[in-house]
């Protein structure tokens, strides 16, 4: 039975053959493969049960079909010494397009260029803002090159693909070392991980939310279902105690009591206080769960729900009227608001900075009378 085999080509570009020879195909071996209208040179990526599992959960994956291309054979040593000459070849092709490119008055970035191994063909790689009309572009080429030209327009996240690089964290681009496929990454990710907005701060060398904000996304929605909500009021072995903020690393939570003083307590402690105070204490009715407190989780994945199990949890009491305990700053602002004034009228807020200078001689506002 033919093998199936994931070749790997110049800008991380890969695709999967298959290999009926009968010589064993080693790691990063050059090898002739199947082109359109010719041939191409690649090296060996993955082979046996890494080519299956990558070729069902990769982007350019094949799924349940089989390649309809194959692994030709070996490449020779003489080929191979070719190869090494390509890449000046492709940087050549690709300034002289530039050139073509401003003397057609085209709005469109260039990123790079690649020749089929047979040179039967010539692929630029170009990003643009908007859709570009390059049919000119493609007679001018075609002239210039005297072979076929095909031009795709990528994303600026294929581009540091193509081009790769090092980032921030001193290693190579995820999307060009590991990563299988490029999936989408929203500002609420950020959030969800309590990461600053500045997108100086999140952004990646593509101008874009960094991809591991989104492969890491699930790690920390997994971690914070065994955590209560932070705003939440316990009920513990200490008495009613709000949650002010969870450390998911370290397995910490901190809370603060009725009388203002803060304290940190081990998640695994937390849930024995917890319990201690429920049986010591009257239960309140319309108590909730820990499992319940984290449901309105502003992003999930469907992917999530595996990771935890539902019966690993344990419960953790909480108030769900919490206007009659923690006579705190915060937690009397949040009454004051929440809690409608007697006898239908509004409550009383106080002014805010501008609103109490108004009517003030020197203020912002005009005076009175």
């Amino acid at each position: 039975m033919p093998a199936l085999i994931e070749v790997e080509f110049k800008g991380n570009r890969k695709q999967f053959y298959n290999y009926e020879g009968g010589d064993a195909l080693a790691l990063r071996s050059a090898v002739i493969v199947e082109a359109d209208r010719g041939e191409d040179l690649g090296r060996v990526h993955a082979i046996g049960e890494l080519a299956a599992k990558r070729c069902g959960g990769c982007a350019h994956g094949c799924g349940t079909e089989t390649p309809n291309k194959r692994v030709l054979r070996l490449a020779t040593p003489d080929e191979a010494i070719r190869a090494a000459s390509l890449p000046a070849q492709d940087e050549d092709a690709r300034r002289r397009a530039m050139d073509r490119i401003k003397a057609n008055g085209l709005v469109m970035k260039l990123t790079d260029a690649e020749w089929q191994w047979d040179r039967k063909k010539l692929t630029f790689y170009f990003t643009a803002e908007r859709r570009v009309d390059f049919r000119v572009l493609v007679r001018d080429l075609a002239a210039l090159f005297r072979t076929r030209i095909e031009l795709k327009q990528i994303g600026v996240r294929d581009e540091a693909k193509r081009l790769d690089g090092i980032g921030r964290c001193g290693r190579r681009y995820c999307s060009s070392s590991w990563l299988p496929d490029l999936r989408p990454v929203n500002l609420q990710v950020a959030k969800d991980q309590r990461l600053s907005l500045n997108p100086s701060q999140i952004s990646g060398a593509c101008g874009r939310l960094m991809c591991c904000l989104r492969y890491e996304h699930e790690f920390y929605v997994a971690s914070r279902k065994r955590f209560p909500k932070e705003g939440r009021v316990l009920v513990t072995s200490r008495g009613e105690e709000k949650v002010i903020s969870n450390d998911i690393f370290s397995d910490r939570v901190t809370l603060r009591g009725l009388d203002g003083e803060a304290r940190i307590v081990l998640l695994a402690d937390l849930r024995r206080e917890i319990e201690e105070g429920a049986a010591g204490g009257e239960t309140l009715a319309g108590m909730a769960t820990l499992d319940d407190t984290d449901q309105d989780v502003a992003y999930q994945d469907s992917a999530v729900d595996e990771l935890v199990p539902d019966d690993t949890e344990a419960a953790l009491f909480v108030v769900e009227h919490p206007q009659s305990v923690l006579h705190s700053q915060d937690s009397a602002a949040s009454i004051s608001d929440s809690a409608p004034a007697a006898g239908g009228e509004r409550p009383l807020r106080r002014r805010g900075r501008r609103g109490g200078r108004r009517g003030k001689i020197g203020g912002g506002g005009a005076p009175d009378g």
